[in-house]
Protein backbone atom coordinates (compact mmCIF):
# COMPACT_ATOMS: atom_id res chain seq x y z
CA UNK A 1 0.00 0.00 0.00
CA UNK A 2 1.52 3.52 -0.92
CA UNK A 3 2.10 5.75 1.46
CA UNK A 4 -0.60 8.17 -0.19
CA UNK A 5 -2.89 5.51 0.67
CA UNK A 6 -1.37 4.80 4.85
CA UNK A 7 -2.03 8.63 5.61
CA UNK A 8 -5.19 9.05 4.16
CA UNK A 9 -6.66 6.09 6.41
CA UNK A 10 -4.66 7.53 9.33
CA UNK A 11 -6.17 10.48 8.73
CA UNK A 12 -9.76 9.29 8.40
CA UNK A 13 -8.71 7.35 11.94
CA UNK A 14 -7.91 10.31 13.20
CA UNK A 15 -11.23 12.55 12.04
CA UNK A 16 -13.08 9.37 13.55
CA UNK A 17 -11.38 9.77 16.66
CA UNK A 18 -11.73 13.61 16.92
CA UNK A 19 -15.69 13.14 16.91
CA UNK A 20 -16.35 10.30 18.95
CA UNK A 21 -17.87 11.93 22.24
CA UNK A 22 -15.82 11.21 25.41
CA UNK A 23 -17.73 9.90 27.87
CA UNK A 24 -18.69 10.97 31.60
CA UNK A 25 -16.41 9.79 34.21
CA UNK A 26 -18.25 7.51 36.91
CA UNK A 27 -19.57 10.27 39.64
CA UNK A 28 -17.58 9.82 42.70
CA UNK A 29 -19.87 11.24 45.03
CA UNK A 30 -23.50 11.61 44.06
CA UNK A 31 -24.68 11.56 48.12
CA UNK A 32 -22.51 14.63 48.47
CA UNK A 33 -23.38 16.46 45.30
CA UNK A 34 -27.36 15.81 46.55
CA UNK A 35 -26.92 16.89 49.76
CA UNK A 36 -25.17 20.38 48.20
CA UNK A 37 -27.34 20.51 46.28
CA UNK A 38 -30.45 20.41 48.93
CA UNK A 39 -28.46 22.95 50.66
CA UNK A 40 -28.44 25.43 47.75
CA UNK A 41 -32.21 25.17 47.71
CA UNK A 42 -32.32 25.37 51.40
CA UNK A 43 -31.00 28.67 51.02
CA UNK A 44 -33.34 29.92 47.91
CA UNK A 45 -36.76 28.54 49.92
CA UNK A 46 -35.35 30.76 53.24
CA UNK A 47 -34.83 33.73 50.59
CA UNK A 48 -38.25 33.07 48.69
CA UNK A 49 -40.42 31.76 51.43
CA UNK A 50 -43.70 31.14 49.72
CA UNK A 51 -43.19 27.64 48.90
CA UNK A 52 -46.34 25.15 47.08
CA UNK A 53 -46.29 21.20 48.05
CA UNK A 54 -46.34 19.35 45.14
CA UNK A 55 -46.58 15.76 44.66
CA UNK A 56 -43.29 13.99 44.87
CA UNK A 57 -43.08 11.81 42.04
CA UNK A 58 -39.62 11.05 42.34
CA UNK A 59 -38.60 10.66 38.89
CA UNK A 60 -35.75 12.88 36.89
CA UNK A 61 -36.41 13.94 32.64
CA UNK A 62 -33.32 12.95 30.53
CA UNK A 63 -32.81 14.67 27.07
CA UNK A 64 -32.32 18.22 26.98
CA UNK A 65 -32.46 20.36 23.54
CA UNK A 66 -32.72 18.25 20.44
CA UNK A 67 -32.05 14.64 22.31
CA UNK A 68 -34.49 11.55 22.56
CA UNK A 69 -36.45 12.30 25.40
CA UNK A 70 -36.08 10.07 28.23
CA UNK A 71 -37.88 9.35 31.98
CA UNK A 72 -36.53 7.64 34.55
CA UNK A 73 -38.99 6.59 37.12
CA UNK A 74 -38.93 3.52 39.26
CA UNK A 75 -36.35 1.21 37.89
CA UNK A 76 -37.28 2.06 33.82
CA UNK A 77 -35.80 4.64 31.44
CA UNK A 78 -38.76 5.66 29.29
CA UNK A 79 -39.23 7.16 25.79
CA UNK A 80 -41.24 9.93 26.91
CA UNK A 81 -43.27 10.41 24.20
CA UNK A 82 -44.52 6.64 23.33
CA UNK A 83 -43.78 5.48 27.01
CA UNK A 84 -41.67 2.54 25.19
CA UNK A 85 -39.31 0.99 28.22
CA UNK A 86 -35.60 1.59 26.42
CA UNK A 87 -33.66 -0.02 29.79
CA UNK A 88 -34.94 -1.66 33.13
CA UNK A 89 -33.31 -2.37 36.44
CA UNK A 90 -34.07 -4.37 39.17
CA UNK A 91 -33.23 -1.66 41.80
CA UNK A 92 -32.47 -1.94 45.44
CA UNK A 93 -31.50 1.88 45.93
CA UNK A 94 -32.06 5.17 44.15
CA UNK A 95 -30.37 8.48 43.86
CA UNK A 96 -31.49 11.33 42.02
CA UNK A 97 -29.27 14.16 41.53
CA UNK A 98 -30.86 16.69 40.08
CA UNK A 99 -27.46 19.32 39.84
CA UNK A 100 -25.64 16.67 38.58
CA UNK A 101 -28.23 15.38 35.53
CA UNK A 102 -27.74 12.09 37.44
CA UNK A 103 -29.41 8.92 38.61
CA UNK A 104 -27.10 6.53 40.53
CA UNK A 105 -28.64 2.78 41.08
CA UNK A 106 -27.90 0.15 42.97
CA UNK A 107 -29.13 -3.07 41.56
CA UNK A 108 -30.35 -6.18 43.57
CA UNK A 109 -27.05 -8.07 42.30
CA UNK A 110 -24.78 -5.44 43.72
CA UNK A 111 -23.87 -4.08 40.84
CA UNK A 112 -23.85 -0.15 40.81
CA UNK A 113 -25.13 1.90 37.61
CA UNK A 114 -25.08 5.60 36.26
CA UNK A 115 -27.73 7.74 34.17
CA UNK A 116 -25.76 10.90 33.24
CA UNK A 117 -26.15 13.78 30.74
CA UNK A 118 -23.34 15.82 29.96
CA UNK A 119 -22.63 18.06 27.17
CA UNK A 120 -22.52 15.30 24.59
CA UNK A 121 -25.23 13.35 25.28
CA UNK A 122 -27.04 10.84 28.10
CA UNK A 123 -24.95 7.93 29.25
CA UNK A 124 -25.26 4.29 30.87
CA UNK A 125 -22.10 3.77 33.05
CA UNK A 126 -21.56 0.47 34.74
CA UNK A 127 -18.29 -0.28 36.40
CA UNK A 128 -16.23 -2.97 34.36
CA UNK A 129 -18.31 -2.29 31.01
CA UNK A 130 -17.79 -0.04 28.30
CA UNK A 131 -19.71 3.49 28.67
CA UNK A 132 -22.77 3.12 26.68
CA UNK A 133 -24.31 6.47 24.84
CA UNK A 134 -28.08 6.08 24.14
CA UNK A 135 -29.19 6.37 20.96
CA UNK A 136 -30.49 9.33 20.02
CA UNK A 137 -29.19 11.40 22.20
CA UNK A 138 -25.96 12.60 20.64
CA UNK A 139 -25.45 16.12 20.46
CA UNK A 140 -23.55 19.34 21.46
CA UNK A 141 -25.15 21.43 24.27
CA UNK A 142 -23.24 23.86 26.69
CA UNK A 143 -24.29 23.63 30.31
CA UNK A 144 -22.55 25.79 32.87
CA UNK A 145 -21.86 24.88 36.24
CA UNK A 146 -22.07 28.69 37.69
CA UNK A 147 -19.76 27.29 40.48
CA UNK A 148 -19.21 30.37 41.04
CA UNK A 149 -23.03 31.99 42.29
CA UNK A 150 -24.67 31.33 45.51
CA UNK A 151 -27.06 28.86 44.34
CA UNK A 152 -24.90 27.56 41.41
CA UNK A 153 -27.03 24.23 41.89
CA UNK A 154 -30.23 25.45 41.88
CA UNK A 155 -29.64 27.29 38.43
CA UNK A 156 -28.05 24.26 36.76
CA UNK A 157 -31.79 22.56 37.15
CA UNK A 158 -33.70 25.13 36.18
CA UNK A 159 -31.08 25.52 32.82
CA UNK A 160 -32.11 21.53 32.58
CA UNK A 161 -36.15 22.53 33.04
CA UNK A 162 -35.20 24.86 29.91
CA UNK A 163 -33.17 22.70 27.57
CA UNK A 164 -35.50 19.93 28.25
CA UNK A 165 -38.89 21.55 26.62
CA UNK A 166 -36.81 22.40 23.54
CA UNK A 167 -37.89 19.24 21.29
CA UNK A 168 -37.13 19.28 17.65
CA UNK A 169 -35.48 22.59 17.24
CA UNK A 170 -38.70 24.32 19.07
CA UNK A 171 -39.47 25.89 22.16
CA UNK A 172 -42.36 24.98 24.05
CA UNK A 173 -43.75 25.67 27.71
CA UNK A 174 -43.54 21.71 28.37
CA UNK A 175 -42.77 18.98 25.75
CA UNK A 176 -45.79 16.66 27.21
CA UNK A 177 -48.79 18.63 27.30
CA UNK A 178 -47.76 21.36 24.40
CA UNK A 179 -47.35 20.88 20.71
CA UNK A 180 -46.53 24.60 19.56
CA UNK A 181 -44.32 26.99 20.65
CA UNK A 182 -45.56 29.89 22.34
CA UNK A 183 -43.89 33.71 21.34
CA UNK A 184 -43.41 34.91 24.77
CA UNK A 185 -42.61 31.80 26.18
CA UNK A 186 -39.93 31.17 24.08
CA UNK A 187 -38.55 35.04 24.12
CA UNK A 188 -38.02 34.23 27.82
CA UNK A 189 -36.46 31.15 27.29
CA UNK A 190 -34.12 32.69 24.87
CA UNK A 191 -32.88 35.11 26.92
CA UNK A 192 -31.53 31.75 29.01
CA UNK A 193 -30.03 30.21 26.32
CA UNK A 194 -28.33 33.63 25.12
CA UNK A 195 -26.89 33.87 28.80
CA UNK A 196 -25.89 30.24 28.39
CA UNK A 197 -24.41 30.07 24.60
CA UNK A 198 -27.09 27.81 23.63
CA UNK A 199 -29.07 29.71 21.06
CA UNK A 200 -28.37 27.41 18.42
CA UNK A 201 -30.82 24.88 19.70
CA UNK A 202 -33.16 27.22 18.29
CA UNK A 203 -31.69 28.81 15.59
CA UNK A 204 -33.61 27.39 12.66
CA UNK A 205 -36.98 27.39 14.42
CA UNK A 206 -36.56 31.30 14.39
CA UNK A 207 -35.48 31.75 11.08
CA UNK A 208 -38.28 29.79 9.67
CA UNK A 209 -40.65 31.88 11.55
CA UNK A 210 -42.89 33.83 9.09
CA UNK A 211 -46.47 34.13 10.83
CA UNK A 212 -45.81 36.95 13.49
CA UNK A 213 -48.04 35.49 15.69
CA UNK A 214 -48.06 31.85 17.58
CA UNK A 215 -52.16 31.86 17.57
CA UNK A 216 -52.27 29.11 20.34
CA UNK A 217 -54.74 30.31 22.05
CA UNK A 218 -57.96 29.63 20.01
CA UNK A 219 -56.29 30.83 17.01
CA UNK A 220 -56.62 34.69 18.30
CA UNK A 221 -53.92 36.80 16.91
CA UNK A 222 -52.30 38.07 20.32
CA UNK A 223 -50.84 41.81 20.11
CA UNK A 224 -47.78 41.00 22.74
CA UNK A 225 -46.90 38.32 19.94
CA UNK A 226 -45.49 41.51 17.36
CA UNK A 227 -42.80 42.63 19.96
CA UNK A 228 -41.75 39.16 21.32
CA UNK A 229 -41.06 37.67 17.52
CA UNK A 230 -38.89 41.48 16.24
CA UNK A 231 -36.97 40.42 19.84
CA UNK A 232 -36.93 36.39 18.91
CA UNK A 233 -35.17 37.56 15.32
CA UNK A 234 -32.57 39.71 16.68
CA UNK A 235 -31.28 37.19 18.58
CA UNK A 236 -30.01 35.29 15.46
CA UNK A 237 -30.88 37.35 12.26
CA UNK A 238 -31.83 41.49 11.82
CA UNK A 239 -34.22 43.69 9.94
CA UNK A 240 -34.16 42.00 6.78
CA UNK A 241 -35.24 38.85 8.12
CA UNK A 242 -38.74 38.01 6.11
CA UNK A 243 -40.87 38.24 9.95
CA UNK A 244 -39.81 41.57 10.51
CA UNK A 245 -41.70 43.25 7.42
CA UNK A 246 -44.76 41.22 7.95
CA UNK A 247 -44.81 42.19 11.95
CA UNK A 248 -44.46 45.99 10.71
CA UNK A 249 -47.42 44.77 8.46
CA UNK A 250 -49.49 43.72 11.41
CA UNK A 251 -49.18 46.37 13.44
CA UNK A 252 -51.52 49.07 12.05
CA UNK A 253 -54.62 46.82 13.18
CA UNK A 254 -53.94 46.79 16.28
CA UNK A 255 -52.46 50.35 16.69
CA UNK A 256 -54.66 52.80 18.53
CA UNK A 257 -53.51 56.76 18.64
CA UNK A 258 -49.53 56.21 19.59
CA UNK A 259 -50.02 52.71 21.42
CA UNK A 260 -51.01 49.33 19.91
CA UNK A 261 -54.12 47.29 22.04
CA UNK A 262 -55.12 44.15 21.14
CA UNK A 263 -55.73 40.86 23.03
CA UNK A 264 -53.51 38.53 25.12
CA UNK A 265 -54.83 35.55 27.07
CA UNK A 266 -58.56 36.64 26.31
CA UNK A 267 -57.97 40.67 27.49
CA UNK A 268 -56.70 43.24 26.47
CA UNK A 269 -53.40 44.45 27.86
CA UNK A 270 -51.56 47.36 26.06
CA UNK A 271 -49.08 48.79 28.42
CA UNK A 272 -47.64 45.27 28.39
CA UNK A 273 -47.99 44.54 24.20
CA UNK A 274 -46.44 48.14 23.62
CA UNK A 275 -43.91 47.48 26.10
CA UNK A 276 -43.21 44.35 23.97
CA UNK A 277 -43.28 46.25 20.84
CA UNK A 278 -40.88 48.87 21.70
CA UNK A 279 -38.51 46.49 23.28
CA UNK A 280 -38.52 44.69 19.77
CA UNK A 281 -38.33 47.67 17.81
CA UNK A 282 -34.90 48.71 19.78
CA UNK A 283 -33.31 45.02 19.75
CA UNK A 284 -33.38 45.44 15.81
CA UNK A 285 -32.65 49.20 15.76
CA UNK A 286 -36.13 50.07 14.36
CA UNK A 287 -37.66 53.50 14.78
CA UNK A 288 -40.12 53.42 17.77
CA UNK A 289 -42.65 56.02 17.40
CA UNK A 290 -44.55 54.45 19.92
CA UNK A 291 -45.49 55.30 23.88
CA UNK A 292 -46.70 53.28 26.37
CA UNK A 293 -50.45 54.53 27.18
CA UNK A 294 -50.46 55.59 30.72
CA UNK A 295 -53.09 52.84 32.01
CA UNK A 296 -53.44 50.40 34.61
CA UNK A 297 -52.73 47.05 32.72
CA UNK A 298 -52.06 43.71 35.38
CA UNK A 299 -49.73 42.93 33.05
CA UNK A 300 -47.43 45.58 33.04
CA UNK A 301 -45.16 44.07 35.42
CA UNK A 302 -44.99 41.11 33.26
CA UNK A 303 -42.50 42.52 31.13
CA UNK A 304 -39.47 44.03 33.47
CA UNK A 305 -36.76 43.92 30.77
CA UNK A 306 -36.93 47.49 30.48
CA UNK A 307 -39.46 50.85 30.99
CA UNK A 308 -39.47 50.22 34.68
CA UNK A 309 -39.94 53.92 35.09
CA UNK A 310 -43.61 53.80 33.57
CA UNK A 311 -45.72 52.15 36.62
CA UNK A 312 -49.48 52.71 35.64
CA UNK A 313 -50.67 51.66 39.31
CA UNK A 314 -51.13 47.51 38.44
CA UNK A 315 -52.26 45.34 41.32
CA UNK A 316 -50.05 42.52 42.06
CA UNK A 317 -51.32 39.30 40.95
CA UNK A 318 -53.55 37.24 43.06
CA UNK A 319 -52.01 34.39 45.40
CA UNK A 320 -54.36 32.38 43.94
CA UNK A 321 -53.13 32.69 40.26
CA UNK A 322 -49.45 32.37 41.33
CA UNK A 323 -50.40 28.88 42.36
CA UNK A 324 -50.98 27.52 39.07
CA UNK A 325 -49.21 30.13 36.90
CA UNK A 326 -46.02 30.70 39.61
CA UNK A 327 -43.88 32.65 36.46
CA UNK A 328 -46.46 35.39 37.16
CA UNK A 329 -45.02 36.43 40.55
CA UNK A 330 -41.32 35.33 39.29
CA UNK A 331 -41.79 38.20 36.64
CA UNK A 332 -43.52 40.51 38.95
CA UNK A 333 -40.66 40.15 41.53
CA UNK A 334 -38.48 40.88 38.58
CA UNK A 335 -40.21 43.88 38.07
CA UNK A 336 -41.22 45.06 41.59
CA UNK A 337 -37.94 43.96 43.02
CA UNK A 338 -40.07 41.47 45.82
CA UNK A 339 -39.97 37.50 46.46
CA UNK A 340 -43.20 36.36 46.27
CA UNK A 341 -42.99 34.02 43.94
CA UNK A 342 -43.64 30.52 44.59
CA UNK A 343 -40.66 27.76 45.15
CA UNK A 344 -41.71 24.04 44.75
CA UNK A 345 -41.40 21.53 47.85
CA UNK A 346 -39.55 19.21 45.52
CA UNK A 347 -35.79 18.25 44.76
CA UNK A 348 -37.15 17.78 41.08
CA UNK A 349 -38.80 19.88 39.20
CA UNK A 350 -38.45 23.08 40.42
CA UNK A 351 -41.20 24.25 38.21
CA UNK A 352 -44.92 23.44 37.15
CA UNK A 353 -48.20 24.89 35.51
CA UNK A 354 -51.75 23.98 36.75
CA UNK A 355 -54.88 24.09 34.70
CA UNK A 356 -53.64 26.20 31.56
CA UNK A 357 -56.22 26.23 29.16
CA UNK A 358 -53.96 25.60 26.06
CA UNK A 359 -52.74 22.49 27.35
CA UNK A 360 -53.01 18.77 26.29
CA UNK A 361 -52.91 16.95 29.86
CA UNK A 362 -53.27 12.91 28.52
CA UNK A 363 -50.07 13.42 27.41
CA UNK A 364 -48.60 12.84 31.28
CA UNK A 365 -50.42 9.32 31.21
CA UNK A 366 -46.52 8.35 30.79
CA UNK A 367 -45.11 9.85 33.77
CA UNK A 368 -48.58 9.45 36.05
CA UNK A 369 -52.16 9.28 35.13
CA UNK A 370 -53.25 11.36 38.81
CA UNK A 371 -51.65 14.21 36.98
CA UNK A 372 -53.95 14.19 33.97
CA UNK A 373 -56.75 14.54 36.43
CA UNK A 374 -55.31 17.50 38.22
CA UNK A 375 -54.04 18.85 35.31
CA UNK A 376 -50.96 19.20 36.59
CA UNK A 377 -47.75 19.51 34.24
CA UNK A 378 -44.44 20.33 35.54
CA UNK A 379 -41.32 21.53 34.06
CA UNK A 380 -42.36 24.66 33.25
CA UNK A 381 -40.34 26.60 31.21
CA UNK A 382 -41.29 29.95 31.60
CA UNK A 383 -41.67 29.63 34.99
CA UNK A 384 -38.32 27.93 35.29
CA UNK A 385 -36.37 30.91 32.73
CA UNK A 386 -38.73 33.61 34.99
CA UNK A 387 -36.89 31.86 37.98
CA UNK A 388 -33.38 31.57 36.12
CA UNK A 389 -33.30 35.22 35.27
CA UNK A 390 -33.93 36.60 38.30
CA UNK A 391 -31.91 34.19 40.30
CA UNK A 392 -28.74 34.91 37.98
CA UNK A 393 -28.71 38.41 39.16
CA UNK A 394 -27.94 37.83 42.55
Amino acid sequence: MSFRWVSFFLLLALSASAQKPIPPSFHPDPTGALKTYQESLAKLRLQHPNHRELPDLKFFLFGMGDRLKLIYRRGRLLNALTGNIEEQWRVKQEIIVPSEYLVQLTLTDGQTIQLREDETGVWLLQTGRRPKLIPGTRSRLILPTFANHPLGPVLRVLHQEILINIINGRPVPNFLVYFKPRFRDAAIMAMVLRETNNLPLIHDWIMAIRDPFDRTNHGVPEADNLGEVLFLVSLVSDKTHPAVQMVLDSVRQFQKETYIIGKTDDAEHPVFQTKWLKYGLKSLGLPDTYTIPKQTDSYSSLFWLDYKRELTGEKRFEERLSVNSPYLAWAEDHFYGEKRGMVSSLDYPLSWEQQASNAHYPGLTVLDKEFVKQKLAFPNAWHAAEMFLLLLEK
